[in-house]
């Protein structure tokens, strides 16, 4: 999942960025607020935080240009400031959630997941396809009644495929979502990656949920049967681990 801070304040931004990225989400950061409401009208980004003091913009009449432009995005916004106007004013102009400074990170984390569960009417709080169950509240995938242990990045990209199950991702889009907007590393980390996930939701349980669409890219569709020789051999060719 992508997620876009706004923040002027450094150090803040900075640590953010790295735990979000250890947590699997790729992560854009925008310094001011019309760096922000540009960035967040060029990309689709799964959800937004906003500070409210903003050079340039501020985070009410950012969120407000964004609502006005019928751009959806949830949208968690921070404050320094005490008051219960504020807040009001903050889910007045269209955030959906407002967290204090100071916060814990955890409690930050627990609210960007809070609002990806409520995204969107589209967006069930546990997302499926066939016996294979994603849950982003409590990170647990199972297939059937076994669970599945997959790393941050794994997870991330797993999420991706199932908020858009039936659609075909490019790598680029891939890329974006569960990497990085300015990833320069090497391309071939996807292949890599669908070779971790096939090894674990897909070759144990006789499945092919996972699909490669030549040139163009994967998709997820409802279990199949047992995998074909040209996805083991995509598996076979990906069992490299490359550096990210």
């Amino acid at each position: 999942m992508r997620i876009l801070i706004v923040d002027d304040e450094v150090s803040l931004g900075d640590a953010l960025k790295r735990g979000l990225v250890a947590e699997g989400f790729a992560v854009d950061l925008a310094r001011d607020g019309l760096e922000g409401l540009r960035m967040a009208k060029e990309t689709s980004y799964d959800i937004l935080v906003l500070d409210i003091m903003l050079p340039g913009m501020n985070g009410f009449k950012l969120t407000d240009t964004l609502r006005k432009e019928e751009i959806w995005t949830p949208i968690l916004m921070l404050t320094a400031k005490d008051g219960e106007l504020d807040e009001a004013e903050a889910l007045d102009t269209g955030a959906d959630d407002f967290l204090k400074k100071p916060f814990s990170f955890t409690v930050l984390l627990a609210r960007i997941r809070a609002l990806l569960r409520r995204g969107g009417e589209s967006r069930p709080p546990v997302l499926c396809t066939g016996d294979l169950t994603l849950d982003p509240a409590s990170h647990i995938v199972r297939r059937g009644s076994v669970d599945i242990e997959l790393t941050s990045r794994e997870f991330s990209f797993l999420e991706l495929l199932l908020r858009q199950k039936g659609r075909v991702l490019t790598k680029r889009e891939i890329i974006e979502h569960v990497w990085d907007y300015d990833f320069e590393g090497d391309s071939n980390i996807v292949e890599v990656y669908i070779g971790y996930l096939r090894r674990k939701i897909d070759v144990p349980f006789g499945r092919r949920t996972i699909k490669t669409v030549r040139g163009v890219g994967y998709l997820l569709d409802e279990d199949g049967g047992t995998s074909t020789n040209e996805e083991s051999a995509v598996d076979a060719q990906s069992s490299t681990p490359i550096q990210v």
